[in-house]
């Protein structure tokens, strides 16, 4: 689901290059390219969702990076 979900949003960023402006950076196609990179499918939709629900005049936009991915802790 992944993949297919990554070459969706590529698909996407290639077709639609310019529609609209984005008022976070980075852009919400590639916030949610980047989550599915890095997090699994699920965690990475919620994210994806999340951010596109806060794309609207309530938001001002800006900066919104993803969160840091936690690194599993060694076990001894």
């Amino acid at each position: 689901m992944k993949k297919l979900m990554i070459k969706l949003i590529k698909a996407y960023q290639k077709n639609y290059p310019y529609r609209g402006r984005c008022r976070y950076n980075p852009t919400c196609s590639q916030y949610a390219l980047e989550a599915y990179q890095n997090f699994n499918f699920f965690y990475a939709t919620f994210l994806t969702i999340k951010r596109i629900l806060k794309c609207n005049p309530l938001f001002k936009g800006g900066y919104d990076p993803l969160p840091i991915k936690k690194s599993k802790k060694p076990r001894k």
